[in-house]
């Protein structure tokens, strides 16, 4: 169907919304109704056969759900209406809104949108299937964001649907997640999926600047402003100008830096050191650090204040160990990537190289993980990798088995245990059980209980 033959109905509480698609869309469809109260849709729905549904995902209603665009889709839903439903959302409510694709939402638009965006999202939802829902992503799709983050499980799946929606924005995004788990990689994908991608993309790694450093990197600095200023410097920000900066480990550092990087956001400006004339800057932020949310909230440690300013959008990365089956599809990969660095014939991966793979519990997350093939790349001799070739680092080898350590509770103990065994055998489930004294299904059940 064309978009001009199109009936779109619009429920938002919010008469400013209503009033912004109204203009935007009166041109270009058949019908567009707009509604305020949300208890009007069955009544609506009874009376007209809407091709799209824009709804809202909050509203001031007597559910009290804390997720009301969920409520009333279930309920479109039930009334068995063929329309494709695109949610509304802000930016903190981007969980619910992927949530609500698996409840049968066509997709979601986030506040405030891109016209040009919002009209192809609706174009796209009037010509897609009857019920619509949209049609399965090709199967090259994993590869579209970065061939290192290549990704099966539903947890990563999210994300980077969460990262195609939000990267068009300018919206302030903080990546969270452990050591080793590619934030980095987060960061470039935002950035290559953003309006600037054609504009400068600066990483800056805050936690290594020292005090003395910070400004002078950060905001730059005058011809002898200090000692070894020999000449006038642009500072980070100002290289970042029009684009995107990203300021790593940002969970390190100082009450005093935090103080003056909340006023260069603030304002919008920088003063270089030695100079008092501000220089405007417009820069899309990236923040990364492995501290997380809850101890940065920490007023004693980070300015509540440059939380919120940082986390417009939050994106948790997960830890490799909570990523099933990707760990298989990442091996398989890093092997082909260093065999053909190293000018090998890349070589399969054993069964009892899968086991042990998937068994260890990964505390340098995929960093580990692809020392560890590219150590097994180099050394191997044969067309296939044993579990005997797949080494992890002794720095972060497991506690040995029954050293219980003061505060250790019993979960945690059988946790270390399990994975000391499993260190002992090189992943072999089978010696693994029978030395733990239980069968392998048992083992099974406790290496999903632990997430290991």
């Amino acid at each position: 169907m064309q978009l001009k033959k199109a009936s779109i109905l619009v429920i938002d509480d919010d008469t400013d919304v209503l009033t912004a698609v109204r203009l935007l869309l009166r041109p270009q469809v058949r019908e567009i109704v707009t509604e305020k109260n949300p208890e009007n849709i069955p009544s609506l729905l009874s009376n007209h056969a809407f091709d799209v549904i824009l709804l809202d995902m909050n509203f001031a209603s007597s559910i009290n759900t804390g997720n009301e665009g969920l409520f009333w889709l279930k309920r479109i839903k039930a009334l068995k209406s063929q329309a494709a439903v695109i949610m509304i959302t802000a930016y903190g409510d981007i969980d619910l809104a992927i949530r609500s694709l698996k409840e049968g939402a066509y997709d979601f638009v986030v506040k405030p949108w891109h016209n040009e965006k919002l009209l192809t999202t609706i174009q796209e939802a009037v010509g897609g299937k009857p019920n619509g829902t949209k049609s399965a992503p090709p199967a090259e799709s994993k590869t579209v964001i970065s061939t290192e983050l290549l990704r099966e499980s539903e947890v990563m799946q999210d994300i980077l649907f969460k990262i195609k929606k939000v990267a068009p924005t300018d919206a302030n995004i903080l990546i969270l997640g452990e050591n080793g788990t590619g934030k980095e990689l987060i960061a470039k994908a935002i950035f290559q999926h953003s309006l600037r991608a054609d504009k400068p993309f600066v990483k800056v790694d805050v936690g290594a600047l020292t005090e003395s450093l910070f400004e002078s990197e950060l905001f730059g600095h005058k011809k002898g402003a200090f000692t070894d200023a020999r000449e006038d410097r642009a500072g980070r920000f100002e290289a970042a100008d029009t684009g995107t900066i990203f300021l790593d480990e940002i969970g390190n550092i100082s009450l005093h830096q935090q103080s003056k990087l909340l006023s260069v956001l603030q304002n919008r400006q920088v003063i270089r050191v030695g100079a008092n004339e501000p220089v405007n800057i417009n820069v899309r932020l990236l923040c990364a650090t492995n501290v997380s949310l809850a101890e940065m909230a920490n007023e004693a440690r980070f300015r509540k204040d440059l939380i919120y300013r940082i986390n417009t959008v939050e994106i948790t990365v997960p830890p490799l160990r909570k990523r099933g089956s990707d760990i298989v599809l990442l091996a398989r990969h890093f092997v082909t990537v260093y065999a053909n660095k190293y000018m090998k014939t890349p070589p399969e991966l054993s069964k009892s190289a899968l086991e042990k793979l998937k068994a260890y519990h990964y505390p340098g997350n995929v960093r580990e993980l692809q020392y560890a093939i590219e150590r097994a790349v180099i050394m191997a001799d044969d067309e296939v990798l044993s579990a005997a070739d797949i080494i992890f680092s002794p720095i972060e080898a497991a506690p040995a088995a029954g050293v219980l350590q003061q505060g250790t509770n019993l979960e945690e103990l059988e946790k270390s245990t399990i994975l000391h065994v499993l260190e002992k055998h090189s992943g072999n489930l089978s010696k693994a059980s029978k030395e733990l004294g239980i069968t392998r299904t048992a083992l099974y059940r406790r290496l999903g209980k632990y997430d290991i």
